[in-house]
């Protein structure tokens, strides 16, 4: 998921001392002006790890001064907000100060658990795009401004749990600048169903159930074709994708581009699967508060995504956004 920025000040105080020494040298948080150029999104693998200093247990501070960076003027912001011991796929989005996003920075991450601790890294990120073929794109997603285009995605370690300080070392023209990450929690997410968990058996809406009215249980416009079936009846029987999103009020800014790349791999390699899309809030309304389907998953952000296979068992599970290849992938991992 490509979150909403986050301020400089918001949840950053810790990670701010950890590298206060670090802003003599002109690196900082936020900044202003922009960097990359081109503004085609589309996916792009991650770039080598040999082109960024390894951690060797330096610390952050270390490894910036190792690469001479300077003071990046990129916003970075983490895509979810779980994270466990292990690895862990860490979606993330890059900004410029006045929001607009970037699509080709060569980018990896480097994390440490204490302050002044040995980092890891480092952990290149590559580029996935959220384009859909332009039948399969919603009125929500076109006539938003604001929607996400493409996000970044890398694979990061995190040995143990706890606070976790991160950072993100930018490759540009033979130079390199640097921006700190929100603080990340790793741990405390036991309640969400993890890959090779039964997740709970609960009941979505359907169309029947809402007698055609799908206003009730859908905000994107136009409906999607996802509420055929009732999760509770299909699991353990084929199949499932099952996609927490609300596109008309997400507070991520891809809810609706996730749920028209479900929409666009249902239409395309949906036979034999069910997909359902699952809305966030009662009433659709975020005052509301979640849907009890979110509460017995456990989850306390949007979108998520579960491809579970035909005994009922999570193969794949993403807090935030994914691409069509992607998500076709996990499809076919349980369509065999």
């Amino acid at each position: 998921m490509v979150a909403a920025p986050i301020p400089c000040r918001a949840g950053r105080s810790a990670a701010t001392a950890l590298l206060a020494a670090s802003l003599a040298l002109g690196v900082a948080a936020c900044g202003s002006g922009k960097e990359g150029g081109s503004q085609a999104f589309k996916d792009r693998p991650a770039p080598p790890a040999s082109e960024f200093p390894a951690a060797s247990g330096r610390t952050l501070y270390q490894v910036i001064r190792s690469a001479n960076a300077q003071r990046s003027n990129l916003l970075v912001s983490p895509a979810g907000k779980v994270y466990a011991r292990g690895k862990n796929r860490f979606g993330f989005g890059v900004f410029t100060a006045s929001l607009g996003q970037v699509p080709d920075a060569r980018v990896a991450l480097y994390a440490s658990r204490g302050s002044g601790g040995p980092a890891v890294g480092p952990f290149p990120a590559r580029l996935e795009s959220l384009q859909v073929k332009r039948q399969f794109e919603s009125r929500t997603t076109s006539s938003d401004p604001d929607a996400a285009k493409a996000f970044y995605v890398s694979d990061v370690n995190f040995a143990r749990d706890g606070n976790w300080y991160v950072i993100a070392l930018f490759h540009q023209g033979g130079s390199y600048s640097a921006a700190l990450v929100p603080t990340i929690k790793v741990g405390d997410s036991s309640d969400i169903p993890a890959v090779g968990d039964r997740p709970p058996p609960i009941h979505t809406p359907t169309a029947a159930s809402v007698h055609g009215d799908l206003s009730r249980i859908d905000t994107r416009s136009p409906h999607d074709d996802m509420h055929r079936v009732d999760f509770a009846a299909a699991l353990g029987k084929l199949p499932v994708v099952l996609l927490f999103a609300t596109p008309a009020l997400c507070q991520s800014r891809v809810c609706g581009p996730v749920v028209d790349v479900a929409e666009q791999v249902k239409h395309e390699m949906g036979n034999g699967v069910d997909f359902i899309h699952m809305e966030v809030y009662n009433h659709n309304n975020a005052n509301d508060g979640y849907r009890p389907q979110l509460r017995a998953f456990g989850l306390r952000s949007e979108p998520w995504l579960f491809v579970i296979d035909r005994k009922g068992i999570v193969r794949t599970r993403i807090e935030g956004a994914f691409d069509a290849p992607e998500l076709e992938q996990a499809v076919r991992q349980v369509a065999r």
